[in-house]
C-alpha cells in the first residue's frame, strides 16, 4: 500500500477528549490558549503624549504650581469585537473626573482620588478602527489631562466574492507555468488582485491538488512575517486530484503560499470564494447541519441524477431556518454515484458558470468539499456538473452570512487539536471508534464563540464510511457520566473515505452552548482523527 504523509502535529499536546465507552473531567484546552493568545493586539499611548489642558472657567485656580493630570493607555483587543483598557493616572491628591470616550459614540464615567489605575472593558457592535481617548479632570483646580489610542478590533467580517480563479500551475495563471517541485512552494497573490481592497486580512480559497504521483499534504499560511505550521489542508495519493477549502490569513506582502510537502512535484490551483477585512460587512451565523439537497430524494432539485454539463438551482435564503437577505452561505457539498470524472462548480444562481472548480471527483467516487459561496439577490445558489456523466449531488448548509449576523473571524496560529494516532493527544487515547464518537471541550474561558474553523482529515481507514461533526447536547458532566444517555446521531457527513483513504475536509462547526464538538465515526471500522485549528467567529 502506498504511504500516505500526514502533517505531524507541532509538539502535539494532550488535549481533553472523551470516547462514547468513557470519560475524563474537562480543563482548558492547551492548545486553544496559545492560538487565542496569537490573535491578541496590543496598543499603548504612554503618559507623555498627554495633553494639558485648563477649563475656560477656571480663573485662577490653575496655578502654576500645580503638578498637572498625565494620561497613559494601555489597551488590547482579545476577542472579535472587544477591547480591554487599561488606564494610569497621575494628579494631585484631589478628586479626579475620568472620562472615557470609546470613539463609537459610547463613553463612560469614574470618579477616583489621586493618582490610580482604571479598567475598563467595552465590545464594539461592528468590527474596524477606533480612537480611544481619556480625559481625566481635576474640577477643584480647572486642570484636564487627556491622552487617545488608536485601536483596531482583531475581528474581520467576510466580503463574498464571486468564485474566481488566483492561480493555476498548470497553465501559468498568477504565476509561472510548471508544477511545485516536492519540498517546494508557491505563491497565491490576493492583495489588490481581483478586486480584492489592499486591506484584506484573510481568505477564502478553494485549493486543488492535481497531476500527483506520490503521496503529500499541502499545508496553506500567510508566508511572509509568519513560519510554517505544522499542520496540513489538503492531503493527496499518486493519481489523485483532491480540493479542500481553506480560511487563511494573508502574508504581510499580500500573499498567501502553498507548501508541498509530498516527494513528487504537483500541480496546484486556488480559486477565490471571499475574503475578511476589519471593514463592516458581513458577519457569520452556524447551523447545525441542515440539508437542503439530495438529488436521490429529489430534495431541493429533481429527483435524478444532475446531467453531465447540467445546471440545477435551488433556494436558500427564506427556508429551513436561513433568513432572507443572507450574502453568501457556507455548505458542505457532495457528490455520490457519478458516473465519469469530472468537477461541481457552485455559483450565485443567475450568473455565469465559473472556471473555478468547488469539487472534483473519480467516477464511481463519493466524495465532500466545504464551500463558502455568494447567493443570489433571491437567496439562491446554482450548482454545475463539469463532467460528461451524470452524479448525485448532496448539499448541507452548516452556516450563512449576512449584514444582521454577528460573529467575526479572527484567524489563530494553526494548531492540533487532536490527532488519534498520537497516544498522548486526548484521553483515553486510542483510535475514533466504529459508530462511536469523540467530544472535544473547545470552548475554554472565552465566550461567544459561534464556531471554529476546523480541518478534519480522516486517516488509516480500512473500509467505507464517514464522518459527521456536531455540537454535544450534553453539557460535560453529563457527557463525562458513564450511563448517561448517549447524543443523538448527527444524519449529515462532513468527509466520506474508502478504504486505505486519506480524506480532509474543512469544517466550520459550532461548539453549541456547552462549548463541546462531538466527532462521529458513521463507519463500521475505527479509523484515526486528526483535527487542526485555524481561527474561530465570535460574537463577543
Amino acid at each position: 500500500m502506498t504511504a500516505v504523509l500526514v502533517a505531524a502535529g507541532l509538539g502535539v499536546i494532550p488535549s481533553t477528549a472523551s470516547a462514547t465507552e468513557g470519560p475524563a473531567g474537562p480543563v482548558a484546552p492547551p492548545g486553544a490558549a496559545k492560538a487565542r493568545e496569537s490573535a491578541l493586539q496590543t496598543f499603548s499611548s504612554p503618559a507623555d503624549r498627554t495633553v494639558r489642558t485648563g477649563l475656560p472657567t477656571g480663573g485662577n485656580k490653575a496655578a502654576g504650581d500645580h503638578p498637572g493630570v498625565s494620561v497613559a493607555l494601555d489597551a488590547r483587543s482579545h476577542t472579535a469585537h472587544g477591547l480591554e483598557l487599561t488606564t494610569r493616572i497621575t494628579g494631585p491628591d484631589s478628586a479626579l473626573e475620568v472620562v472615557v470616550d470609546w470613539g463609537d459614540g459610547k463613553t463612560e464615567k469614574k470618579t477616583i482620588k489621586g493618582s490610580g489605575e482604571l479598567f475598563h472593558s467595552h465590545a464594539y457592535a461592528e468590527v474596524g478602527e477606533y480612537r480611544v481617548k481619556v480625559t481625566a479632570t481635576d474640577v477643584a483646580h480647572a486642570i484636564a489631562g487627556s491622552n487617545d489610542v488608536l485601536i483596531m478590533t482583531i475581528g474581520s467580517e467576510f466580503t463574498p466574492h464571486a468564485p474566481t480563479r488566483l492561480l493555476d500551475t498548470r497553465d501559468g495563471t498568477g504565476t509561472e507555468a510548471g508544477k511545485v517541485a516536492a519540498r517546494g512552494t508557491t505563491r497565491v497573490k490576493v492583495r489588490d488582485n481581483a478586486k480584492i481592497p489592499g486591506d484584506v486580512r484573510a481568505v477564502a480559497l478553494n485549493v486543488t491538488v492535481t497531476n500527483t504521483s506520490l503521496a503529500g499534504h499541502i499545508t496553506a499560511w500567510p508566508g511572509k512575517g509568519t513560519e510554517r505550521p505544522d499542520t496540513s489542508n489538503i492531503n493527496y495519493v499518486g493519481g489523485q486530484s483532491v480540493p479542500n477549502l481553506v480560511i487563511v490569513p494573508v502574508g504581510t506582502d499580500g500573499y498567501v503560499e502553498l507548501y508541498n510537502a509530498g516527494w513528487g512535484a504537483v500541480d496546484l490551483i486556488a480559486d477565490v470564494t471571499g475574503y475578511f477585512t476589519r471593514t463592516p460587512s458581513s458577519g457569520y451565523t452556524s447551523l447545525d447541519p441542515v440539508r437542503f439537497v439530495d438529488t436521490r430524494e429529489g430534495l431541493g432539485a429533481p429527483r435524478w441524477q444532475l446531467a453531465g454539463q447540467g445546471v440545477f438551482t435551488t433556494q436558500i435564503g427564506g427556508l429551513r431556518g436561513v433568513p432572507k437577505g443572507i450574502t453568501a452561505v457556507a455548505l458542505n457539498v457532495t457528490v455520490t454515484n457519478p458516473q465519469q470524472l469530472g468537477h461541481l462548480s457552485v455559483f450565485p444562481a443567475g450568473g455565469p458558470v465559473p472556471k473555478a472548480s468547488s469539487l472534483n471527483f473519480a467516477a464511481g467516487q463519493t466524495i465532500a468539499n466545504a464551500v463558502i459561496v455568494p447567493v443570489s439577490a433571491g437567496g439562491d445558489i446554482s450548482v454545475f456538473n463539469g463532467a460528461w456523466g451524470p452524479a448525485d449531488v448532496v448539499v448541507d448548509v452548516v452556516g450563512y452570512y449576512s449584514k444582521d449576523s454577528k460573529a467575526a473571524f479572527v484567524p489563530f496560529t494553526p494548531h492540533r487539536m487532536l490527532d488519534t494516532r498520537n497516544p498522548s493527544s486526548w484521553f483515553p487515547g486510542g483510535r475514533l471508534p466504529a459508530r462511536g464518537h469523540i467530544s472535544q471541550w473547545v470552548s475554554g474561558e472565552a465566550e461567544g464563540d459561534e464556531a471554529y474553523v476546523l480541518n478534519t482529515t480522516v486517516t488509516e481507514t480500512t473500509d467505507s464510511g464517514f464522518l459527521s461533526v456536531a455540537p454535544s447536547p450534553f453539557p460535560w458532566l453529563v457527557n463525562d457520566d458513564p450511563n448517561a444517555p448517549k447524543p443523538p446521531r448527527p444524519g449529515s457527513s462532513t468527509l466520506n473515505w474508502t478504504a486505505g483513504r486519506t480524506v480532509p475536509n474543512l469544517v466550520q462547526a459550532s461548539a453549541g452552548e456547552h462549548g463541546i464538538i462531538n466527532f462521529w465515526n458513521q463507519g463500521w471500522k475505527d479509523a484515526d482523527l486528526v483535527v487542526d485549528v485555524f481561527g474561530v467567529y465570535q460574537n463577543s
